[in-house]
């Protein structure tokens, strides 16, 4: 499998496959809003010369705007239908693929993206559109199912056949930025049983350990570092076909090639 996947902190993933390179919901600055980053911000090389950009959705700590200028102009940024307008009317290269249709990227063309389903209808908006998707990647190496924030719905099921074969990567949310989560998201168990619907040989957890909001005392202490290994734990007794990888902030992982 010649794929190398790196996290850069909360949904924020760079995807090396076959020749191309992408970024999901980049967040690349020190904060999003009034949200506090736990630690430095991404080293720039580590996300340097992307292909295009994976956009989930338009909430802040999805769709921080000065980190996507941070990025290449010309990387389209790949997003659902009702974002596209708000997107370009701001000078990015916002495009939506048709319904079940694939976007070339790369210097070769050699990896295809698409949109898929997903459910995050809670806490919307009232500046920006509320549409919100996942992403399918494809490549000859490896075929990878991102969710962008999204809670347990039916239509899981069906990503296999959209993707054309077996999800090889699932990079799910198991958290937020808070230890309670609103509706619209997934914790550890949930995002362990969407593994499971899909069919994914193995699983990243994303959307957790990374952001948090100012005058959270109360909170149980160690509660940013619980979500990524009681995922790992959930998907054990849900999906045990399924291998977690937890992986840690900025290091390169390139899962084993299963043939």
């Amino acid at each position: 499998m010649t794929i190398t996947i790196t996290w850069l902190g909360h949904s924020t993933v760079v995807l090396d496959v076959d020749g191309a390179r992408l970024i999901a919901d980049p967040l690349l600055r020190r904060h999003a809003g009034i949200l506090r980053r736990r630690g430095r911000p991404p080293d720039p090389a580590s996300w340097d010369g992307v292909d295009a950009v994976l956009l989930s959705h338009l909430h802040h700590d999805h769709a921080e705007l000065k980190s996507l200028r941070l990025l290449p102009p010309s990387a389209p940024v790949i997003t659902g239908p009702a974002n596209v307008p708000w997107l370009r009317k701001r000078r990015f290269a916002a495009l939506a693929p048709p319904d079940r249709e694939w976007i070339e990227v790369g210097p070769d063309a050699a990896v295809r993206v698409t949109l898929c389903g997903a459910r995050h209808a809670s806490r919307p908006m009232p500046h920006r559109p509320n549409g919100a998707n996942g992403h399918l990647v494809r490549g000859h190496s490896a075929t990878v199912w991102l969710a962008g924030d999204t809670e347990l719905f039916d239509g899981l099921t069906g990503l296999p056949e959209l993707a054309g074969g077996p999800i090889d990567i699932a990079i799910v949310p198991v958290s937020g930025w808070g230890p309670r989560l609103s509706g619209g998201h997934m914790g550890p168990d949930q995002a362990a049983e969407a593994c499971l619907r899909v069919g994914a040989r193995y699983a990243i957890p994303v959307h957790w350990g990374t952001l948090y909001a100012p005058g959270g005392g109360t909170y149980p202490r160690g509660w940013m570092d619980v979500p990524g290994p009681a995922f790992a734990r959930a998907l054990g007794r849900v999906a045990p076909r399924c291998t977690p990888l937890v992986l840690e902030l900025g290091v390169p992982t390139s899962p084993e090639r299963e043939d």
